[in-house]
């Protein structure tokens, strides 16, 4: 039997320990460390508590278990080993089946991965016909500035050339089980959007059911229909298989994966494995040493329970090279009850599991309402991508922030017009009709949204006292008074996207960063092979989805609408034609 050990790690240690120096990484000394399941999170490494050591694993990472060859109970062979059956999983199982590669899918869960049903695709004929084009020299170059120029350009490059042909392959299966597509063209109402004039593509597609949808498939998401795809060839997605680590040969090549499953350790031997497993969002130790800012913003979680980052740890094991920077996919809509602080809850992190106050997305929290911190005090332009206002809020009290409206809210959410799913609340207030109270009760009746008749009832009902109060009704005042001169010339918001606040009732929320998932993976080159501590090749390894890295840093340019899912698709269609020796 092959190597099944941790390859030497001291290479790519130095990388590691410089992430970790970067990222302000605390306990970094070597440690055996006990793996999370799905659906929980490793606890949270206390501020302060160990410093980073050059040269030495970080605590987050640990070491590879050790499996001896007398512990595995079933040995399985095949061309190509798929892990995780989520939105790059799938569609790369549902590629190897067309393309009749012997695959194996190896899902921990009981159950394909949740569908983001929207994705970003280049130049399709959709866009063409509502006579629209993006321009991909610019988008490229849009990307490496809005990253700080740590992606790579080349990755970047094949979602741009092959998201189309993705595209036109993923509509036809979804035409055959009776959807029909929806193209968004919209780039706004010709205004910059965001503070300043940022580029907004038209790529985003979504799917609706036709009405001769057979009624078996007319409630399933695209992965339950991948699903069904290649159950109806033959194949099955392998449920219940946890990863515990890859296996290498002496020549440092990956060779398969190890497997707890019920039964015991399953080794499944491949001459190549995909790793679609997603990012470390479910990973509390992660997070802090990787990303330490999110614990100081956030609020809410909508992430999925599995992503634990495993994926990334078992091919960091086999010498694999990590992004430098660490990025996520942070909402500004993570609503919480007047008073709540972000980050993990205290009684949480006493049970050992952290977790945040809330969960899910309050989509009125990315309007460009007026925005305070809890002294009152408006502190940055509120017209601003997703993760802006929690990344702001992170050096404020509480970590949290304040934002409110009046009875205006439904005309005022039509003028600022905003764009890829933050355009939801102003489709189900005005466009479907629900209207302001319609659209809120359920988040008044919660307790999370105040309503009052006057001001100063609004400020005690947010919990504001004494000065803080006191500076929040003036705020509101000097808000006014921006929006009659029609000119912010406190922080340059775009005239269009000031509102009054006068006319109750009033309303306001408490708001911190709803988190998603992570986006800095594996580092891959444009073939989706995973690359080495010195930039090489690791044979028979590629990666896709939220653990492949190259593509983001810091954050997410959120105005690139479905470019995260259509990237995923995108790039484990090309690895799986790589593999096959297929053009993408």
């Amino acid at each position: 039997m092959e190597d099944i050990s941790r390859r030497s790690f001291l290479t790519g240690a130095v990388a590691v320990a410089g992430i970790a120096a970067t990222a302000g990484l605390a306990g970094c000394a070597p440690q055996q460390t006990s793996e999370a399941t799905a659906g929980s999170s490793a606890q949270a490494a206390p501020a302060g508590s160990g410093k980073t050591t050059i040269g030495q694993t970080p605590a987050w990472l640990g070491d590879a278990p050790q499996i001896e060859e007398s512990d595995i109970v079933n040995t399985m062979e095949t061309e190509l080993l798929i892990v995780g059956a989520g939105n790059a999983g799938m569609a790369a199982a549902v590629l190897a089946t067309d393309l009749g590669i012997d695959f194996v899918v190896a899902e921990k869960a009981g159950a394909v991965g949740a569908t983001r049903n929207w994705y970003g695709a280049v130049n399709i004929p959709e866009c063409a016909e509502a006579g629209k084009e993006v321009d991909t020299v610019k988008l490229n170059n849009v990307l490496r500035q809005a990253f700080g120029g740590k992606n790579d350009m080349r990755v970047v490059k094949v979602w741009l050339d092959e998201s189309a042909d993705t595209h036109a392959w993923v509509k036809q299966i979804m035409s055959d089980y009776g959807y029909e597509v929806s193209f968004d063209s919209d780039q706004g109402l010709g205004h910059g959007g965001v503070g300043i004039d940022m580029y907004v593509p038209p790529i985003q597609v979504n799917y609706n059911a036709r009405e001769d949808c057979p009624e078996e498939y007319a409630k399933l998401k695209r992965n339950e229909l991948f699903e069904d795809y290649i159950n109806k060839q033959g194949h099955e997605v392998t449920y219940g298989f946890d990863l515990v680590k890859l296996t290498t040969d002496d020549a440092g090549a990956v060779t398969g994966a190890i497997f707890d499953t019920k039964e015991g350790y399953v080794h499944v031997k491949a001459r190549n494995t995909l790793m679609t497993t997603g990012g470390y969002a479910a990973n509390a130790e992660m997070l802090d040493s990787l990303n330490p800012i999110l614990s100081k913003c956030l609020t809410a979680s909508d992430w999925t329970p599995g992503n634990t980052g495993m994926g990334i740890k078992a091919a960091l094991w086999a010498g694999a090279m990590k992004d430098p920077q660490s990025a996520a996919f942070v909402f500004d809509r993570g609503a919480v009850e007047p008073g709540t602080k972000a980050g993990w809850t205290q009684q949480s992190l006493e049970n050992g599991e952290p977790m945040l106050p809330a969960t899910g997305q309050f989509n009125p929290g990315s309007q460009p309402f007026l925005k305070m911190n809890l002294h009152g005090e408006r502190f940055f332009n509120e017209s601003a991508n997703y993760d802006w206002a929690p990344h702001a809020a992170a050096s404020q009290p509480g970590g949290v922030y304040l934002e409110v409206w009046d009875a205006g809210f439904a005309e005022d959410i039509e003028r600022f017009h905003s764009l890829g799913c933050a355009s939801l609340t102003r489709v189900m207030v005005n466009t479907v009709g629900m209207g302001t109270d319609g659209y809120l009760q359920e988040w008044i009746d919660k307790g999370i949204v105040v309503k009052a008749d006057t001001l100063e009832e609004l400020a005690d009902g947010l919990k504001l006292e004494g000065a803080h109060k006191e500076a929040f009704l003036a705020t509101i005042e000097r808000y006014n008074e921006l929006y009659d001169a029609q000119e912010d010339v406190d922080f340059g918001k775009e005239p269009y996207l000031l509102s009054q606040i006068r006319t109750a009732p009033f309303y306001g929320v408490t708001l911190g960063g709803t988190l998603l998932d992570t986006s800095d993976g594996l580092r891959i080159n444009a073939d989706m092979q995973v690359l080495d501590t010195n930039a090489e090749v690791i044979p028979g390894l590629y990666a896709a989805g939220n653990c492949g890295g190259s593509v983001f840093a810091d954050g997410y340019y959120n105005l690139t609408h479905g470019m995260a899912c259509g990237r995923a698709l995108t790039f484990a269609r090309h690895a799986v034609n790589h593999i096959a020796g297929t053009k993408a």
